[in-house]
């Protein structure tokens, strides 16, 4: 099993800066990719962004020049740099992670969310 720990969620105002955090620990041989998806109330999850373990990152549009994510392969974990926010940001932010465990299976695994509010 693989556990996935998120933190760095909170209340910040519009233009303001917030950095979220994902651990994974577990069953671990390696981490394929490692992301992060958003949720707004009555919206459906949507992709933020993501990197892979070579260091190719995507994002969406809506984030493109204001959020910046990273990984640490040695810690295995990603961080998502939010700059610039906008009310539009809000969400209950999750992680998730596509991950080779120790018996070679691949799955993914998602964090339980951290709500990022912010105020115009």
């Amino acid at each position: 099993q693989v556990q996935l720990v998120e933190s760095g969620g909170g209340l910040v105002q519009a233009g303001g800066s917030l950095r979220l955090s994902c651990a994974a620990s577990g069953s671990i041989f390696s981490i394929n990719a490692m992301g992060w998806y958003r949720q707004a109330p009555g919206k459906q999850r949507e992709l933020v962004a993501v990197v892979t373990s070579g260091g190719s990152t995507n994002y969406a549009d809506s984030v493109k020049g204001r959020f910046t994510i990273s990984s640490d392969n040695a810690k295995n974990t990603v961080l998502l740099q939010m700059n610039s926010l906008k009310p539009e940001d809000t969400a209950v932010y999750y992680c998730k992670a596509v991950v080779t465990s120790q018996d070679y299976s691949r799955r993914q695994y998602w964090g339980k969310g951290t709500l990022v509010t912010v105020s115009s």
